[in-house]
């Protein structure tokens, strides 16, 4: 099988599996914070006045990574690629808003929102390693995609990726979307994202505390999860009991 091919197919298969990676990260990570919180002396902020701001500094990150998503689900239209495992799916090219910075804006998402409890374990190795897994493993879902894009809109999808980079945005091109921006389609699709994201924070600060015996929680991580817990419970039940969300956006 040529090389083409072989990318090809082995993103298609991690695609659809491309889920189970946040778990490696966090089943490492974990574990790595563990160490530091046992060694505090591997990591030279620890104990020190400056914790607490790098650990909000990671909060953000993850945050940030939350909203490229929310802006970029907000604004494609129906049918396009969100959390679907089984396969690509574009009834149209989107072209506009964020995607006329970036090609892949969905994936950059990804990686900050990872990067964030990555960060959190202040292990300079691992968050290196992560960056390096991230690229090799995107790299085969990013190409997957394209191909099938390319396939699907042939000049128009090329003339627009000759512009338009992969992964990181040239804000000077930014355009304005097409389409209106929808909170429901957001609070439908991304409900889970929030919700992930602050259960990493507080289980990785709640580990530590425990570690040490003390129950001096982070009250940003420990309110954030607690409010995001209560917005996934609400969102759950209307998405599945009614059609409060059952809403897409529509041309400008």
């Amino acid at each position: 099988m040529a090389l083409q091919e072989e990318f090809e197919q082995q993103g298609i298969w991690l695609f659809r599996y491309r889920s189970f990676l946040p778990l490696v990260i966090i089943a490492i990570g974990i574990g790595l914070y563990i160490n530091t919180e046992i060694h505090p002396e591997t990591f030279f902020i620890k104990d020190t006045p400056y914790e607490m701001h790098y650990e909000l500094f990671c909060l953000f990150v993850g945050l940030l990574g939350q909203l490229i998503r929310i802006f970029t689900i907000g604004h494609t239209p129906k049918n396009t690629s969100g959390r679907n495992v089984k396969g690509q799916v574009a009834d149209t090219l989107n072209t506009t808003g964020i995607y006329s910075v970036v090609r892949h804006p969905l994936y950059l998402g990804n990686f900050f929102m990872w990067l964030g409890p990555a960060l959190l374990t202040g292990n300079f190795w691992f968050v290196t390693a992560f960056c390096f897994l991230f690229w090799v493993y995107y790299e085969r879902i990013m190409f997957a995609e394209e191909q099938f894009l390319r396939k699907k809109f042939g000049m128009t999808y090329l003339h627009w990726s000759e512009r338009v980079p992969a992964f990181i945005p040239n804000f000077k091109q930014y355009r304005q979307p097409i389409m209106t921006f929808s909170w429901k389609k957001v609070l439908k699709q991304e409900k889970n994202g929030l919700f992930n994201l602050f259960i990493i924070f507080f289980a990785f600060d709640m580990t530590g505390e425990l570690i040490n015996g003390t129950t001096n929680f982070n009250l940003t991580f420990l309110i954030g999860f607690v409010l995001a817990s209560i917005g996934f419970l609400i969102l759950t039940f209307l998405k599945r009991r009614t059609a409060v969300l059952n809403e897409e956006n529509t041309l400008r």
